[in-house]
């Protein structure tokens, strides 16, 4: 019994350890807000089964260094480093997959500098990591684990024109009017407090609920998924955004969403 009891230990501890590098449930619906300031950047999320993560990226000296403001960047944090080489040594350790039902990861980069010079060291970036991207690939636009999605300063025309591209653009409200193809902006993110007087205090006046609803059916009819940011941070707002058939829910708050979206 003295030996079995050692051996005991062990095999709890592989198993234990196995068990922690699972893939977590995905959420299709989950959305790390500023991703970079959780203690692990992307892992914290993705071992929440989040699918949808966003960074800010400023261009530096050539480099894309990942952070809110100019005054929080560092060399060492930059787009490949927190983001597309953990990606990539990922989905070869999970046998080219990042979740077990093969759903595909947003990357949300938003531009905080110049678009038309960021854009162009992050068509250099990506390159190398075109294998889990999704992009143009002979000149046909090809699904992949990885779906990078330009926001803020959007060149959008010239990222429309580059042939090679492994990324799209998100899109406006507006957009849904006349935008481009789903494929060069297959996301559409708004301003909440732009188009909605609701603070997630009290119901949600039905006037404006049905617009939301609307406004989902409006994108998934034209193949577009939809979020909002500057929005509340709450349950009660969650709720009201899953009823409608928002796409992506932003959060703060990793552990109270999942815990939400897995009830």
């Amino acid at each position: 019994m003295s030996k079995l009891i050692p051996l005991l230990l062990v095999c709890f501890a592989v198993a234990s350890a196995a068990q922690a590098e699972a893939p977590a449930k995905p959420l299709p619906q989950a959305h790390s807000h500023n991703d970079y300031e959780h203690e692990r950047p992307l892992f914290d999320a993705l071992d929440r089964g989040f699918c949808n993560i966003e960074a800010d990226v400023h261009l530096v000296d050539g480099e894309l260094l990942v952070g809110h403001d100019p005054e929080d960047v560092n060399p060492e944090r930059t787009l490949q480093a927190l983001y597309l080489a953990p990606l990539q040594k990922l989905i070869a350790e999970r046998d080219g997959q990042i979740f077990p039902n093969g759903q595909r990861l947003t990357l949300l980069v938003d531009f905080k500098t110049d678009g038309p010079a960021t854009y162009e060291a992050l068509a250099k970036a990506l390159k190398p990591y075109s294998a889990i991207l999704s992009g143009l690939h002979d000149g046909q636009w090809r699904p992949r684990q990885v779906d990078v999605i330009i926001s803020g300063n959007r060149p959008i025309d010239l990222i429309a024109n580059d042939r090679q591209r492994l990324a799209a653009v998100d899109g406006r409200l507006s957009d849904l009017e006349n935008g481009p193809p789903s494929d060069l902006m297959p996301l559409i993110s708004d301003n909440w407090t732009s188009h909605f007087l609701w603070r997630g205090d009290g119901p949600f006046p039905a006037p404006q609920r049905s617009r939301l609803e609307r406004l989902a059916k409006q994108a998934h009819d034209q193949d577009r998924r939809l979020r909002f940011w500057g929005a509340p941070d709450s349950p009660e707002f969650w709720q009201e955004l899953q009823a409608a058939g928002v796409d992506a829910i932003g959060t703060d708050d990793l552990a109270l969403l999942q815990q939400h979206l897995n009830k």
